[in-house]
């Protein structure tokens, strides 16, 4: 096979994808017209080579079962055929033909898929390759499985950051770049979401050893009538890519909003410049040592000093009238306790800001504060977002959770937003925490449902979760003898802290409902029906000489307390700290 020498530059081409929906005024995915349009594809390839490009990549980015909605047999048609035009097209001019393959949206089935795309491609003979827009590690596994079927394949594995550097995973360039010195690929690259200005930015404060790709949207787009477009600035696009060669970038090329006019203005460019040597290359820019004092917190230093603790969960209001919780949070200090907890839209219900009601209480009560932080509502833009916030006003705990799912009947007008699970929110915290977090760090809880049917799962997701950052759980209510042999288990598996989770039952409707509609609640039926029938001071009593006696029994396997607040029942959870803090248990 041909050997690819980088001792000067290759030029890629632009973005097939928009190109193709400006110039044919097309809404269908562009990958299916290597099918039904053949010679539009085909048209849009010779226009990119004489445009200047040395390499075109195959219309395929998005060629998979995912997002063509079909099954594999179509998507092998479209790349076999995309392989073909492309083909077609380089072989007048020997240019590169790179096989295209992008990242396939979908959890269980994404690693299997892509690697039956990649043996197809290499059946039909690639060569080279460039995965494209990639999230995270798991595209060196393709790498390395193209590696182990073709040796001499020449790889390019190429990252889409946003402006701070993350992909939309919420992982760090710098992370993958360091981890890509131990991997099996040729390039190391950056593409999309950015435009050049900004790319050039992270390259320029990039440390790698391999060559460098980089293939950056024109710029950002706008809507106009319901359409995305991107402005036209072929001249400027070349003069950023031009400073981006000068300093040592190997691969240039475009990716969305890139046409063939921005790929002919940095050709003619860089033919000026083609026997001048570039500048130097990337070296990550000296900064002068900065040293990062931490930010004291009071509830870690206490949790991780050998004392317990107790926690309080209030659910936030409906509505704006939040004086049930301005009244209990200093009620709650005031009886000793160590944290307020501040549920997230619980049962996916719209309730106030979980980090703005705990910003609040924090400064107004003074006593710690834990927002919930859910993965339901926010994609990753409004997830930093709100971490950001919540850092600026000093909050220092966060309780990650995935977040009830939206009741079936509200989908019709509701739509869930799930940009990361729970383990990769967790990761991407603690990425920020060893970033722009270095000074006032987020301790990173999690949850631990004791009640679960399967808790040897529940139990190696907790562990997942330790290894990923979580320094604390809080566990779900603790009624049944199960329910303890499951904390106890945990303690002796997990390092990190555990709250185990009380909540005082309030009445026998109470209970009822609990145990038949909330999800991770399991209470006896001997305990229901104790109350049956009993008044309301029968019943408190009853609930709190319950939870003692739990106390009793499980007082060994946790570190503190979780109290979940049943109806606005502060009365009820003061008195539970009380009997907690006189007892011989504390």
């Amino acid at each position: 096979m041909p050997i690819l020498h980088l001792n000067d530059y290759l030029l890629f081409d632009g973005a097939f994808g928009t190109y193709y929906s400006k110039k044919y005024r097309s809404e269908q995915p562009c990958e299916l017209a290597c099918i039904t349009h053949p010679e539009q594809v085909a048209e849009i390839h010779r226009e990119y080579i004489a445009a200047g490009a040395m390499a075109i990549k195959t219309n395929t980015f998005a060629a998979n079962t995912i997002a063509l909605k079909a099954d594999f047999s179509v998507v092998s048609d479209v790349i076999t055929q995309a392989w073909k035009l492309a083909n077609q097209a380089a072989a007048p001019v020997n240019a590169l033909v790179f096989a295209d393959i992008g990242p396939v949206f979908t959890e269980d089935s994404s690693m299997d898929e892509l690697y039956r795309t990649a043996e197809l491609f290499l059946s039909l003979g690639a060569e080279y390759f460039l995965l494209e827009t990639a999230q995270d590690a798991s595209v060196f596994l393709l790498a390395e499985y193209i590696k182990q079927k073709l040796p001499g394949a020449f790889v390019i594995t190429s990252f889409a950051v946003d402006q701070d550097g993350y992909t939309r995973k919420g992982i760090p360039l710098k992370k993958l770049a360091a981890e890509s010195e131990h991997r099996s690929i040729d390039v190391f690259g950056l593409n999309c979401m950015c435009g050049p200005s900004h790319l050039l930015q992270i390259a320029s404060g990039l440390s790698v050893s391999k060559p460098l790709s980089v293939m950056p949207n024109s710029g950002y787009p706008l809507s106009v009538n319901g359409r995305t477009l991107f402005i036209d600035n072929e001249t400027y696009f070349a003069e950023k890519m031009v400073q981006m060669y000068r300093q040592g970038v190997k691969i240039l090329g475009g990716c969305c909003g890139t046409t063939p006019d921005h790929i002919k203005a940095l050709a003619q460019r860089l033919q000026i410049l083609e026997k001048a040597p570039p500048a130097a290359a990337l070296e990550t820019p000296e900064k002068p040592p900065q040293a990062a004092v931490q930010n004291s917190n009071p509830f870690a230093e206490k949790l991780y000093g050998g004392r317990r603790v107790i926690a309080v969960e209030l659910d936030p209001p409906f509505d704006a009238d939040y004086s049930h919780i301005r009244q209990a949070a200093p009620a709650l200090k005031n009886a000793g306790a160590d944290a307020v907890t501040i549920a997230d839209s619980p049962l996916a219900r719209a309730r106030a800001s979980s980090f703005m009601l705990a910003a609040k209480i924090q400064r107004e009560a003074g006593i710690p504060t834990i927002p919930h932080f859910t993965c339901r509502d926010q994609n990753m833009i409004g997830l930093k977002s709100i971490l950001l916030g919540g850092n600026i006003e000093e909050l220092q705990n966060v309780l990650v959770v995935t977040g009830d799912p939206v009741p079936a009947d509200d989908r019709r007008e509701i739509k869930g937003v799930f940009s990361a699970n729970s383990y990769q929110l967790i990761e991407y915290i603690q990425n920020l925490n060893q970033d722009v977090f270095q000074v006032n760090p987020y301790l990173i809880g999690g949850a631990l449902n004791v009640n679960s049917q399967r808790f040897d799962f529940e139990l190696k997701r907790a562990l997942k979760k330790q290894e990923m950052g979580v320094k604390f759980f809080l566990t779900q209510p603790i009624y049944s003898d199960t329910a303890i042999e499951n904390l106890k288990a945990a303690k002796q598996a997990l390092s990190a802290k555990i709250l185990a989770g009380l909540m005082p039952i309030v009445s026998y409707k109470n209970a009822v409902f609990l145990n038949n509609e909330v999800a991770g609640i399991d209470i006896p039926e001997e305990i229901i029906a104790k109350i049956e029938g009993k008044t309301p001071e029968e019943v408190q009593k009853t609930a709190l000489d319950y939870c003692m006696a739990l106390c009793g029994k499980i007082g060994h396997s946790c570190d503190g307390y979780y109290l979940m607040t049943p109806l606005k029942k502060i009365s009820l959870i003061i008195a539970l700290i009380q009997r907690i803090k006189n007892s011989g248990l504390w």
